[in-house]
Protein backbone atom coordinates (compact mmCIF):
# COMPACT_ATOMS: atom_id res chain seq x y z
CA UNK A 1 0.00 0.00 0.00
CA UNK A 2 2.78 2.74 0.94
CA UNK A 3 4.23 2.24 -3.03
CA UNK A 4 0.72 2.24 -4.14
CA UNK A 5 0.23 5.75 -2.00
CA UNK A 6 3.91 6.95 -3.33
CA UNK A 7 2.92 5.96 -6.97
CA UNK A 8 -0.50 7.95 -6.63
CA UNK A 9 1.90 10.86 -4.92
CA UNK A 10 4.46 10.74 -7.29
CA UNK A 11 2.22 10.11 -10.68
CA UNK A 12 -1.35 11.21 -9.70
CA UNK A 13 -2.19 7.78 -10.40
CA UNK A 14 -5.37 7.31 -8.77
CA UNK A 15 -6.17 3.91 -10.08
CA UNK A 16 -3.19 2.19 -8.14
CA UNK A 17 -5.17 1.74 -4.87
CA UNK A 18 -8.38 0.45 -7.18
CA UNK A 19 -5.72 -1.86 -8.71
CA UNK A 20 -4.83 -3.00 -5.69
CA UNK A 21 -7.90 -3.52 -4.27
CA UNK A 22 -8.91 -5.96 -7.42
CA UNK A 23 -6.25 -7.91 -6.93
CA UNK A 24 -6.90 -9.00 -2.83
CA UNK A 25 -10.42 -9.36 -4.20
CA UNK A 26 -9.40 -12.24 -6.59
CA UNK A 27 -6.85 -13.24 -3.81
CA UNK A 28 -9.24 -13.76 -1.45
CA UNK A 29 -12.04 -15.35 -3.53
CA UNK A 30 -8.89 -18.27 -4.36
CA UNK A 31 -8.78 -18.39 -0.47
CA UNK A 32 -12.39 -18.61 -0.27
CA UNK A 33 -12.45 -21.63 -3.04
CA UNK A 34 -9.59 -23.34 -0.79
CA UNK A 35 -11.62 -23.36 2.05
CA UNK A 36 -14.86 -25.18 0.50
CA UNK A 37 -11.81 -27.92 -0.93
CA UNK A 38 -10.64 -30.49 0.51
CA UNK A 39 -7.88 -29.28 3.25
CA UNK A 40 -6.71 -31.20 7.15
CA UNK A 41 -7.49 -29.55 9.72
CA UNK A 42 -4.31 -27.48 10.12
CA UNK A 43 -4.74 -26.43 6.72
CA UNK A 44 -7.94 -25.14 7.34
CA UNK A 45 -6.71 -23.35 10.49
CA UNK A 46 -3.99 -21.53 8.63
CA UNK A 47 -6.13 -20.38 6.02
CA UNK A 48 -9.52 -19.13 7.77
CA UNK A 49 -6.21 -17.22 9.78
CA UNK A 50 -4.85 -15.45 6.84
CA UNK A 51 -8.56 -14.97 5.48
CA UNK A 52 -9.57 -13.18 8.78
CA UNK A 53 -6.43 -10.73 8.23
CA UNK A 54 -6.93 -10.03 4.68
CA UNK A 55 -10.63 -9.49 4.67
CA UNK A 56 -9.37 -6.33 7.08
CA UNK A 57 -6.54 -5.51 4.56
CA UNK A 58 -9.24 -5.40 2.13
CA UNK A 59 -11.74 -3.40 4.34
CA UNK A 60 -8.39 -0.91 4.84
CA UNK A 61 -8.02 -0.46 1.15
CA UNK A 62 -11.94 0.29 0.32
CA UNK A 63 -11.18 2.83 3.54
CA UNK A 64 -8.07 4.65 1.61
CA UNK A 65 -10.33 4.84 -1.57
CA UNK A 66 -13.16 6.15 -0.14
CA UNK A 67 -11.27 9.20 1.98
CA UNK A 68 -9.36 9.71 -0.70
CA UNK A 69 -6.10 8.99 1.38
CA UNK A 70 -2.80 9.35 -1.54
CA UNK A 71 0.11 10.38 1.03
CA UNK A 72 2.07 7.64 3.12
CA UNK A 73 2.01 10.29 6.07
CA UNK A 74 -1.88 10.46 5.51
CA UNK A 75 -3.49 9.81 9.71
CA UNK A 76 -6.05 6.93 7.49
CA UNK A 77 -3.21 4.91 6.34
CA UNK A 78 -0.67 5.74 9.58
CA UNK A 79 -3.18 4.25 12.09
CA UNK A 80 -2.63 1.16 10.55
CA UNK A 81 -0.76 -1.77 12.25
CA UNK A 82 2.02 -1.99 9.57
CA UNK A 83 4.65 -4.50 9.25
CA UNK A 84 8.29 -3.44 7.39
CA UNK A 85 11.19 -5.31 7.03
CA UNK A 86 14.02 -2.68 8.04
CA UNK A 87 17.53 -2.99 5.61
CA UNK A 88 19.35 -0.87 8.03
CA UNK A 89 19.02 -3.11 11.31
CA UNK A 90 18.34 -5.80 9.28
CA UNK A 91 14.65 -6.78 11.58
CA UNK A 92 11.27 -6.67 11.39
CA UNK A 93 9.60 -3.55 12.36
CA UNK A 94 5.90 -2.87 13.44
CA UNK A 95 4.74 0.10 12.99
CA UNK A 96 1.15 2.35 14.49
CA UNK A 97 1.21 6.25 14.09
CA UNK A 98 4.36 7.67 15.73
CA UNK A 99 5.30 4.28 17.33
CA UNK A 100 7.53 1.32 16.30
CA UNK A 101 8.68 -1.66 17.93
CA UNK A 102 10.59 -4.50 17.12
CA UNK A 103 8.91 -7.70 16.21
CA UNK A 104 9.12 -10.53 18.89
CA UNK A 105 9.26 -13.91 16.90
CA UNK A 106 7.46 -15.84 19.99
CA UNK A 107 6.47 -19.36 18.81
CA UNK A 108 2.78 -18.75 19.05
CA UNK A 109 1.20 -22.21 16.98
CA UNK A 110 -1.35 -22.32 14.60
CA UNK A 111 -4.29 -20.31 16.23
CA UNK A 112 -6.92 -18.06 14.92
CA UNK A 113 -6.99 -14.58 14.89
CA UNK A 114 -9.60 -12.05 16.24
CA UNK A 115 -11.63 -10.40 13.44
CA UNK A 116 -10.20 -6.91 13.32
CA UNK A 117 -13.44 -4.15 13.71
CA UNK A 118 -12.86 -0.28 14.18
CA UNK A 119 -13.19 -0.76 17.62
CA UNK A 120 -10.01 -3.29 17.58
CA UNK A 121 -7.96 -0.55 15.53
CA UNK A 122 -8.91 2.48 17.94
CA UNK A 123 -8.05 -0.17 20.88
CA UNK A 124 -4.37 -1.25 18.86
CA UNK A 125 -3.79 2.70 19.21
CA UNK A 126 -4.04 3.02 22.71
CA UNK A 127 -2.06 0.59 23.89
CA UNK A 128 0.94 0.73 21.34
CA UNK A 129 1.09 4.50 21.97
CA UNK A 130 0.82 3.58 25.87
CA UNK A 131 3.85 1.09 24.95
CA UNK A 132 5.38 3.91 23.20
CA UNK A 133 5.20 5.85 26.40
CA UNK A 134 6.59 2.98 28.87
CA UNK A 135 2.97 2.90 30.11
CA UNK A 136 0.53 0.23 30.46
CA UNK A 137 -3.00 -0.56 28.88
CA UNK A 138 -6.33 -0.32 30.56
CA UNK A 139 -9.30 -1.83 28.62
CA UNK A 140 -12.15 -1.02 30.43
CA UNK A 141 -15.67 -1.86 29.66
CA UNK A 142 -18.42 -4.35 30.48
CA UNK A 143 -18.31 -8.46 30.04
CA UNK A 144 -18.14 -10.09 26.28
CA UNK A 145 -16.74 -6.51 24.67
CA UNK A 146 -12.93 -8.40 23.79
CA UNK A 147 -10.85 -6.70 26.75
CA UNK A 148 -8.74 -9.32 26.89
CA UNK A 149 -8.90 -10.93 23.36
CA UNK A 150 -7.76 -7.85 22.07
CA UNK A 151 -4.59 -7.70 24.18
CA UNK A 152 -3.71 -11.12 23.39
CA UNK A 153 -4.51 -10.71 19.46
CA UNK A 154 -2.48 -7.33 19.89
CA UNK A 155 0.48 -9.26 21.27
CA UNK A 156 0.02 -12.03 18.52
CA UNK A 157 0.87 -9.78 16.18
CA UNK A 158 3.55 -8.20 17.49
CA UNK A 159 4.90 -11.47 18.00
CA UNK A 160 4.71 -11.59 22.34
CA UNK A 161 4.28 -14.14 24.75
CA UNK A 162 0.90 -12.97 26.49
CA UNK A 163 0.09 -14.75 29.99
CA UNK A 164 -3.35 -14.10 31.26
CA UNK A 165 -3.90 -14.00 34.83
CA UNK A 166 -7.87 -14.41 36.89
CA UNK A 167 -7.73 -11.62 39.42
CA UNK A 168 -9.46 -12.27 42.40
CA UNK A 169 -9.64 -10.77 46.08
CA UNK A 170 -7.01 -13.66 47.81
CA UNK A 171 -3.88 -12.17 45.48
CA UNK A 172 -1.55 -10.42 47.71
CA UNK A 173 1.06 -8.36 47.01
CA UNK A 174 4.23 -11.19 47.29
CA UNK A 175 2.42 -13.23 44.50
CA UNK A 176 1.77 -10.58 42.53
CA UNK A 177 5.36 -9.45 43.00
CA UNK A 178 6.32 -12.68 41.80
CA UNK A 179 4.21 -12.13 38.59
CA UNK A 180 5.74 -8.82 37.94
CA UNK A 181 9.50 -10.28 38.59
CA UNK A 182 8.89 -13.14 35.69
CA UNK A 183 7.33 -10.93 33.37
CA UNK A 184 10.19 -8.37 33.55
CA UNK A 185 12.72 -11.26 33.21
CA UNK A 186 11.18 -13.23 29.97
CA UNK A 187 9.92 -9.39 28.48
CA UNK A 188 6.20 -11.78 28.34
CA UNK A 189 2.66 -9.30 28.63
CA UNK A 190 0.68 -9.94 31.61
CA UNK A 191 -3.29 -8.91 31.15
CA UNK A 192 -4.28 -8.65 34.54
CA UNK A 193 -8.25 -9.38 34.02
CA UNK A 194 -10.68 -8.07 36.43
CA UNK A 195 -7.80 -5.98 38.31
CA UNK A 196 -10.53 -4.04 40.46
CA UNK A 197 -11.15 -7.35 42.18
CA UNK A 198 -7.93 -6.69 44.06
CA UNK A 199 -8.48 -5.29 47.75
CA UNK A 200 -7.19 -1.56 48.14
CA UNK A 201 -4.31 -2.34 50.14
CA UNK A 202 -3.11 -4.57 48.09
CA UNK A 203 -2.80 -1.91 45.44
CA UNK A 204 -1.58 0.33 46.96
CA UNK A 205 1.84 -1.57 46.90
CA UNK A 206 0.87 -3.17 43.33
CA UNK A 207 0.98 0.31 42.63
CA UNK A 208 5.35 0.84 43.65
CA UNK A 209 6.11 -2.89 42.34
CA UNK A 210 4.42 -1.64 38.35
CA UNK A 211 6.04 1.74 39.03
CA UNK A 212 9.83 0.14 39.67
CA UNK A 213 9.54 -1.39 36.48
CA UNK A 214 8.08 1.13 34.02
CA UNK A 215 10.56 3.47 35.45
CA UNK A 216 13.22 0.91 34.44
CA UNK A 217 12.11 0.56 31.48
CA UNK A 218 12.07 4.34 30.68
CA UNK A 219 15.17 4.70 31.84
CA UNK A 220 16.33 1.89 29.25
CA UNK A 221 17.97 -0.23 31.85
CA UNK A 222 18.95 -3.96 31.40
CA UNK A 223 19.06 -4.93 34.73
CA UNK A 224 17.08 -2.90 37.88
CA UNK A 225 16.64 -3.50 41.74
CA UNK A 226 12.78 -4.94 42.09
CA UNK A 227 11.57 -5.98 45.75
CA UNK A 228 15.47 -6.01 47.23
CA UNK A 229 16.93 -7.74 44.48
CA UNK A 230 18.76 -6.93 41.29
CA UNK A 231 16.94 -8.69 37.68
CA UNK A 232 17.48 -8.46 34.31
CA UNK A 233 14.77 -6.31 32.83
CA UNK A 234 13.75 -7.21 28.95
CA UNK A 235 12.81 -4.30 27.02
CA UNK A 236 9.69 -5.94 25.60
CA UNK A 237 7.88 -6.71 28.36
CA UNK A 238 4.30 -5.05 28.83
CA UNK A 239 1.43 -4.54 32.21
CA UNK A 240 -2.08 -4.58 30.81
CA UNK A 241 -5.04 -4.37 33.13
CA UNK A 242 -8.66 -5.04 32.50
CA UNK A 243 -11.88 -3.87 34.59
CA UNK A 244 -15.62 -4.22 34.46
CA UNK A 245 -16.61 -1.24 36.34
CA UNK A 246 -19.89 -0.49 38.09
CA UNK A 247 -19.80 -4.48 39.08
CA UNK A 248 -20.26 -5.67 42.83
CA UNK A 249 -17.48 -6.27 44.78
CA UNK A 250 -14.93 -3.72 42.55
CA UNK A 251 -12.83 -1.45 44.20
CA UNK A 252 -11.51 2.01 42.29
CA UNK A 253 -7.80 2.20 41.55
CA UNK A 254 -6.16 4.57 43.53
CA UNK A 255 -4.85 7.43 41.64
CA UNK A 256 -1.19 6.66 41.41
CA UNK A 257 -1.76 3.64 39.93
CA UNK A 258 -4.60 5.10 37.22
CA UNK A 259 -2.02 7.68 36.21
CA UNK A 260 0.38 4.63 35.14
CA UNK A 261 -2.46 3.27 32.87
CA UNK A 262 -3.55 4.49 29.59
CA UNK A 263 -7.42 3.96 29.43
CA UNK A 264 -9.71 2.76 26.67
CA UNK A 265 -13.48 2.32 26.90
CA UNK A 266 -14.65 -0.64 25.02
CA UNK A 267 -18.50 -0.92 24.15
CA UNK A 268 -20.34 -3.84 22.42
CA UNK A 269 -18.45 -4.78 18.84
CA UNK A 270 -20.30 -4.59 15.65
CA UNK A 271 -21.72 -8.62 15.40
CA UNK A 272 -22.70 -8.34 11.78
CA UNK A 273 -19.17 -7.52 10.74
CA UNK A 274 -18.12 -10.14 12.79
CA UNK A 275 -20.12 -12.86 11.65
CA UNK A 276 -19.66 -11.26 8.05
CA UNK A 277 -16.07 -12.19 8.38
CA UNK A 278 -16.53 -15.35 10.35
CA UNK A 279 -19.14 -16.52 7.30
CA UNK A 280 -16.29 -15.77 4.57
CA UNK A 281 -13.58 -17.47 6.45
CA UNK A 282 -15.87 -20.64 6.36
CA UNK A 283 -16.23 -20.37 2.57
CA UNK A 284 -19.46 -18.56 2.48
CA UNK A 285 -20.20 -16.52 -0.94
CA UNK A 286 -22.49 -13.36 -0.21
CA UNK A 287 -21.56 -13.26 3.27
CA UNK A 288 -23.25 -9.54 3.81
CA UNK A 289 -26.79 -10.85 2.97
CA UNK A 290 -26.27 -13.82 5.12
CA UNK A 291 -24.48 -12.37 8.11
CA UNK A 292 -27.39 -9.83 8.77
CA UNK A 293 -30.32 -13.13 8.67
CA UNK A 294 -27.61 -14.52 11.17
CA UNK A 295 -27.42 -11.26 13.22
CA UNK A 296 -31.15 -10.99 13.36
CA UNK A 297 -31.88 -14.64 13.93
CA UNK A 298 -29.82 -14.52 17.03
CA UNK A 299 -30.94 -10.90 18.37
CA UNK A 300 -34.75 -11.87 18.08
CA UNK A 301 -33.81 -15.62 20.14
CA UNK A 302 -31.95 -13.93 23.02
Amino acid sequence: VSTQSTGIKDRGDKKSLKSMKKKQVSMLGKFSDAIRGNLTAIQRAKIVALVTIEVHARDVIDKLIKSNCNDVMGFEWLMQLRFYWEKEIDDCTVQQTNTQFRYGYEYLGNSGRLVITPLTDRCYMTLTTALHLHRGGSPKGPAGTGKTETVKDLGKALGDYVIVVNCSEGLDFKSMGRMFSGLAQTGAWGCFDEFNRINIEVLSVVAQQILSILSALAAGYARFVFECREINLVWSCGIFITMNPGYAGRTELPDNLKSMFRPISMVVPDSCLISEIILFGEGFNNTKVLAKKVFTLYSLAV
